[in-house]
C-alpha cells in the first residue's frame, strides 16, 4: 500500500511540475499573429516543424517542372497569414510584426525569400508600405553630391576585362 501511495504522489508531483514548467515555457515563446483563414488540415505543429521542407519541395517543383499550382506557395501563405499593425494596415517583412518574423527573429534565422518575393498578399501596395516605414530624412545637397561623386568614381575606373 505504501508503494502505491508513493507512486501516486510521484505521479501527481510529476504531472503538476510538468504543467507548471509548460506554463512558464509558453511565456517565453514568440507571440505568433493569428491567421485569418481555415486551419491547416495537417495541424499547426506539423507546419511549424516542416514548413521549410515543404516550401523547398514546392519551390523545386515550380522551378524545375513549371508547376505553379502548389500548396505551399508564399502567395498562399499570405492569403491567411498577412499580419497587420495597430492601425489595421498589412505590414511587410520590414516590420517586426510580420508573420514570418515572429518565429524567425526568435530563432535568429534570416529569411531571404523576400529579397525577390513580395511579403504581402496580392492587392497590397508593398512599395508604399515599405516607404512608409523608412526614416523621413530629406536628401540635402551634400548627400546628392556624394552620390554623384560615387557614381562618377565607379564609372571612371577601368574594369578588369577592359584592362
Amino acid at each position: 500500500m505504501t508503494l502505491f501511495i508513493r507512486l501516486a504522489l510521484l505521479f501527481a508531483f510529476s504531472f503538476g511540475a510538468g504543467s507548471l514548467a509548460a506554463q512558464e515555457r509558453s511565456s517565453l515563446l514568440p507571440d505568433i499573429p493569428a491567421a485569418s483563414g481555415e486551419p491547416h488540415a495537417e495541424g499547426n505543429e506539423y507546419w511549424r516543424r516542416n514548413h521549410m521542407d515543404l516550401m523547398k519541395h514546392d519551390r523545386d517543383s515550380t522551378l524545375r517542372d513549371g508547376d505553379r499550382e502548389i500548396a505551399a506557395s508564399l502567395k498562399g501563405c499570405f492569403d491567411c497569414h498577412a499580419a497587420k499593425d495597430d492601425a489595421g494596415q498589412v505590414v511587410t517583412y520590414e516590420s517586426e510584426q510580420h508573420f514570418c518574423r515572429a518565429c524567425h527573429d526568435y530563432v535568429a534565422v534570416k529569411v531571404d525569400c523576400f529579397m525577390c518575393h513580395r511579403s504581402t498578399p496580392d492587392g497590397v501596395d508593398e512599395h508604399a508600405l515599405q516607404a512608409a516605414i523608412l526614416p523621413k530624412k530629406p536628401l540635402d545637397s551634400t548627400d546628392v553630391q556624394g552620390v554623384i561623386a560615387y557614381l562618377n568614381q565607379t564609372e571612371s575606373k577601368p574594369t578588369e576585362a577592359g584592362e
